[in-house]
Order: C-alpha cells, then sequence, then structure tokens
C-alpha cells in the first residue's frame, strides 16, 4: 500500500513539473516581449577575504532593449519576485553576462512595454499558440 502511494505521489508531482525548452540565443536577436534567463557572473568575497565567482541567474520578461547593436547596449529584464517587481537593466556586451536563455516568447505590439509594471492582465504567449 505504502509503495502505491509514493507511486502516485511521484507521478503526480512530476506532472506538475512543466518542462520548458530552453534555447540560448545570440544576444543581439532579444526583443521586448521574450522571457529570458539571463547568467550573470558575481564576485563573491567571503570573511576570510579570499573571491569566489559564480553565476546569477536572473528570469524575467524584457520590458526595453535600447542602443540596438552599439557597445553599449542594453536590455530592461523585470520579474516579479514574491509580489514585488524588480527590474535590472543587463549591458548586453559585457563579458559579466554569460549568455542569455530563451523561456518564452509574449505577444505584443510595443517596443517599450513600461505599462507592464501597472498592467494587472497577463501577457499572452506565442509559444503556446504555436503548439511548442
Amino acid at each position: 500500500m505504502g509503495f502505491i502511494f509514493i507511486y502516485l505521489f511521484y507521478y503526480m508531482a512530476k506532472a506538475k513539473t512543466k518542462k520548458v525548452d530552453k534555447q540560448i540565443i545570440d544576444k543581439t536577436e532579444i526583443k521586448p516581449g521574450m522571457v529570458v534567463r539571463v547568467h550573470q557572473k558575481i564576485k563573491d568575497v567571503n570573511p576570510k577575504g579570499e573571491e569566489r565567482e559564480r553565476i546569477q541567474v536572473y528570469e524575467g520578461l524584457v520590458i526595453a532593449k535600447k542602443h540596438g547593436k552599439e557597445p553599449g547596449a542594453t536590455i530592461t529584464v523585470r520579474k516579479i519576485s514574491e509580489g514585488i517587481g524588480c527590474e535590472k537593466i543587463f549591458p548586453l556586451h559585457s563579458p559579466l553576462v554569460e549568455k542569455i536563455e530563451l523561456v518564452d516568447q509574449k505577444a505584443v505590439r510595443r517596443a517599450k512595454l513600461y505599462y507592464t509594471r501597472d498592467y494587472k492582465k497577463r501577457l499572452k504567449s506565442i509559444l503556446e499558440k504555436k503548439g511548442k
């Protein structure tokens, strides 16, 4: 009886996790409306003074891209963490940004999505419509 319960629990937990097709994209192909994971290198210093480098992942919606393909090009990524909106600006050509993964693509008709700061509705996904 216990084995069946554990198997059912495992099966239900596996069904709840949704699989996300991650694809690494070129930094210049990023558009507003994309949900991306940005892998950024962070240097930590412990109390002994030793430096350690790690990678921090920041996942959110790209609400703006500025300066096109210039060396100073940036993207603004917005995520909601525990009910509080948080925005971070990433320089695209910085060596600290290791890679950018595409998680989802939302249907948008604007170049700057600043209205999503106050927007209560959810944006619809394009990838779900295509059947991916």
